[in-house]
């Protein structure tokens, strides 16, 4: 029977497929658009099918005949409005397992105005019947790939607060993490949040990059207004304020959790190592 993953083309979902593929399963991919380049590039053998989140009712041909599957939680932003549905419709189609890639800020109160709205959706995961595993990832290494434009331009990189310290995680090590929980027994029940083996600093991860790409990478520091203008047109206003909101706590994100070594068996990827890897999308 086939693994539904759901946001197959993104960051994550992407790596996931391939992860699933290689270790010999059978793959549904979903997304809005099969025809996409990014469907393209996903593995040959991976059946790939049309799905909106926004109209529940399309998911059925991508759920029919399937007992696990992977759901990416967000919209944007914000948190997937539609999951209670969705949800329901996967129990009765017969699935029996869901892993869920959300979003959750430990240090964060249920109801802060950030958190508060994707906490009925993790309710309607775990009251769901279903065996889940919510998985809460740190900040993305792929991330850093906001900054290719300038870094291919200028050779810089603009952001605030250079003494950000981040456990950015590896989106293959979150992948991994998923693909356990996905496969193996004993996962039911559990939150997972990793992160990257050590914390880095912003203007850190810069210089990593440059070392990647062979020539020097400047960081200039913004202001907190500086950045507010800087993004206004890439990021929802609330967004901006989230993020220099955290940059007032340079080490609020730095922390190391020990999920992707416990459960994978093997310590996460290192920054520099994401680096390497990628240093063409930054050349």
């Amino acid at each position: 029977m086939p693994i539904l993953v759901t946001g197959a083309t993104g960051t994550v979902g992407g790596s996931l497929v391939r992860q699933l593929v290689a270790a010999g399963h059978d793959v549904r991919a979903l997304t809005r658009d099969p025809a996409s380049p990014a469907a393209a590039a996903l593995p040959s053998g991976v059946e790939v099918l049309a799905g909106d989140f926004a109209r529940p009712d399309t998911l059925a041909p991508a759920l029919r005949g399937v007992t696990r599957m992977h759901l990416v939680a967000m919209d944007g932003y914000g948190p997937l409005s539609t999951g209670a549905e969705i949800l329901e419709l996967a129990r009765k189609a017969g699935v029996r397992r869901v892993t869920h890639l959300g979003h959750n800020d430990p240090s964060r109160a249920d109801d802060d105005p950030l958190e508060a709205p994707h906490r009925p959706l993790h309710r309607a995961i775990e009251n769901s019947g279903l065996e889940w595993t919510h998985v809460f990832p740190g900040e993305f290494m792929a991330n850093t790939r906001d900054w290719a434009p300038a870094i291919r331009a200028e050779g810089v990189v603009r952001a605030p607060f250079g003494d950000w310290n981040s456990a950015l995680v590896h989106e293959a090590d979150i992948a991994a993490v998923i693909l356990a929980a996905l496969t193996d027994d004993g996962h039911a029940g559990q939150v997972y949040q990793p992160t990257g083996p050590e914390p880095v600093r912003r203007r850190d991860a810069v210089e990593m990059i440059g070392a990647a790409i062979g020539r020097p990478v400047r960081f200039d520091e913004l202001t907190p207004e500086q950045a507010r203008e800087y993004w206004k047109d890439d990021y929802p206003a609330e967004v901006i304020e989230w993020f220099l909101e955290m940059g007032r706590y340079l080490d609020g994100n730095a922390w190391v959790a020990p999920d992707v070594e416990q459960v994978t068996g093997r310590p996460g990827r290192t920054f520099r190592q994401w680096a390497v890897e990628h240093a063409d999308d930054f050349r």
